[in-house]
């Protein structure tokens, strides 16, 4: 199932490279928020795409443009960035100004948000993504979905939508680029928390929007001025500096995530009379990834749409809640915390988090530590739960 990820590492390192200044070859750390006003004989800003100057950091900053130039080519389109993934989310709402909202399920956060929303626009409905859609519709996708890391078909949904006059958002938090490429399949508009997997290093929140036109990107530069909701300067620095290994680290990121998925799916499939490496069988009762999707009723299949590699991000359920609970305090290698994409491996208790998740479920987000050693850590983890809880 593995697959090899690539991405344009010579774009991270170099595709800012006009907007450097002075000798210096890391991009130093700008915080001031205003900047000289042109002379009277001096232009001003007339693209804040390609700004010739800065004036105040609610419209550009050295940083945040060099971020967006990167992110852009990276997510062949044009990016914008913000201060979180919901601050992005927020932005979209307010860009397509849509009469109905199609979610079914996926992030909590994303969830609180519409609930929100539909406070501030009272005669805004949200209805499920396999009503039937009318103009005016936002459908808003998530895939692969949290928590549990499975796709779904983009291109039927952009196809149903577009039918009828709707736009498509694609939450691609949990694909990056290479992973998946939504503008591929009839997306008009991506989304991306890059707190996670751009940011990976667990330090910094932003979000990230990312259209097709530069009309499109010109809007929601301006609408983003007046929200307020641009990323700060050290943010900007933060995440320009995490790009620059971006390839590297989503790709063994990938890799190891796959070779966990495996290993973890034949542990699942253990009769409970028989042991897996230690493992008593039915200690893990599923697996959860886009791997292991088989092709669906309308020909679907996540292969076909994940054509750079596979999410690093999944859920697993275990037979008993309280198995579930003390797992990710159990690990040595994952860190018990929320949030995904870091370079450190994190297990998150879903339940602790949404008080809807089933209680025996668990979500993974796969770091860059050696594979095997990952695999151990599971291991013996697996093995305390079951033969000495007390010393837990």
């Amino acid at each position: 199932m593995s697959r090899k990820v690539q991405v344009k590492g010579t774009h991270l390192i170099h595709g800012d490279d006009e907007y450097r200044v002075g000798g210096n070859v890391a991009a130093p750390i700008s915080v001031s928020t205003t900047f000289i006003s042109p002379r009277p004989d001096e232009e001003g800003i007339t693209d804040y795409r390609n700004p010739s100057r800065h004036v105040y950091s609610r419209y550009t900053t050295p940083n945040s443009v060099r971020v967006e130039h990167l992110l852009s080519e990276i997510n062949e389109g044009l990016a914008l960035a913000y201060a979180s993934g919901l601050a992005a989310g927020f932005a979209a709402l307010v860009f397509f100004k849509p009469k109905r909202i199609a979610f079914t399920d996926g992030y909590t956060g994303t969830k609180a948000l519409l609930e929100l929303y539909t406070k501030l626009v009272p005669d805004l409905k949200v209805i499920k993504l396999d009503d039937e859609f009318q103009a005016g519709d936002l459908v808003w996708l998530e895939t692969p979905m949290n928590p549990t890391g499975e796709a779904t078909d983009i291109r039927y949904y952009a196809e149903k939508v577009h039918r009828v006059g709707g736009k498509l958002l694609i939450d691609s938090t949990f694909a990056p680029p290479p992973l998946q490429y939504p503008f591929n399949f009839g997306a008009d508009c991506v989304m991306h928390s890059a707190t996670k997997y751009f940011g990976g290093h667990s330090d910094m929140l932003a979000g990230v929007l990312i259209v097709r036109s530069k009309p499109e990107w010109d809007e929601l530069q301006h609408q983003r001025t007046y929200l307020g909701s641009i990323i700060g300067s050290l943010e900007s620095w933060l995440l320009l500096r995490s790009l620059r290994t971006y390839h590297l680290r989503l790709a063994r990121q990938s890799e190891n995530a796959i070779a966990l998925v495996e290993w973890l799916q034949k542990v699942a499939q253990t009769p409970e009379s028989e042991a897996f490496e230690g493992i008593p069988g039915g200690t893990v009762l599923r697996v959860w990834h886009s791997s292991l999707q088989t092709r669906d009723l309308r020909g679907f299949e996540p292969r076909m749409q994940m054509t750079g590699g596979w999410n690093a991000t999944f859920s697993i359920q275990l037979a008993k809640p309280e198995y579930a609970a003390w797992l990710p305090h159990a690990l040595k290698c994952f860190t018990p915390a929320t949030s995904l994409g870091g370079v450190e491996s994190l297990a998150e208790y879903r339940a602790s988090w949404d008080p809807y998740a089933d209680k025996r479920n668990v979500r993974l987000s796969v770091g860059v530590e050696d594979v095997e050693d990952l695999k151990q850590d599971i291991r013996q983890a697996l093995r305390r739960l079951i033969t000495e809880p007390s010393k837990l």
